[in-house]
């Protein structure tokens, strides 16, 4: 059976000029009337960062992708997508985040559709492969009086702290040409 995980939902729209009022208050019924489904986690709202610039980053979180299903399927959304069209240059692009892909965010660009997966397969296998080569070299002694799969798992979490906050960010930074071609 296929796990149901947690699901971030990205948002890009860019609102038509002086449509940001009407905007804005489609954005507060269409978040709060989220909020009343099933499964719903929150939302943030990210506005555009100068005023001509028109572009809203909304991100969603549902418990569980069945859960977030329900909510774009229903009626109540598919109206409030009716009437954003009235309001918004574009559909706006909508993309689904359920795991590598937030490792993947250019700072500068956080509404960027993830790259590929076989890039993103290749560059968490190199970064982890450099951040195990680097904790065989220190002196981990401190570990050796703990339990096997202890060790393992404090391990674990090293990588995925380093990779989290250290090592992915700076990689995507550094990579971002060949993550990211032409968008």
């Amino acid at each position: 059976m296929q796990p149901d995980p947690p699901v971030t939902v990205d948002v890009v729209q860019r609102v038509k000029s002086g449509k940001a009022r009407e905007f804005e208050v489609l954005l507060e019924r269409i978040i709060n009337t989220a909020s009343t489904f099933e499964g719903y986690l929150g939302a943030s709202v990210f506005r555009p960062s100068q005023s001509d610039d028109g572009e809203y980053r909304i991100v969603f979180k549902f418990d569980r992708l069945d859960h977030l299903k329900r909510w774009e399927h229903s009626a109540l959304r598919q109206q409030f997508l009716a009437q954003a069209k009235n309001l918004t240059v574009d559909a706006g692009h909508f993309s689904i985040i359920t795991g590598l892909e937030t490792w993947f965010t250019l700072p500068a660009k956080p509404g960027v559709p993830p790259p590929p997966r076989h890039k993103m397969v290749l560059v968490s296998g190199i970064a982890i492969f450099g951040i195990n080569q680097i904790l065989a070299l220190l002196p981990l002694t401190w570990l050796a009086a703990l339990p096997a799969l202890l060790q393992l798992l404090i391990l674990v979490f090293i990588t995925t702290t380093l990779m989290t906050y250290v090592v992915m960010p700076r990689l995507t930074k550094l990579l971002a040409n060949w993550l990211y071609p032409r968008r």
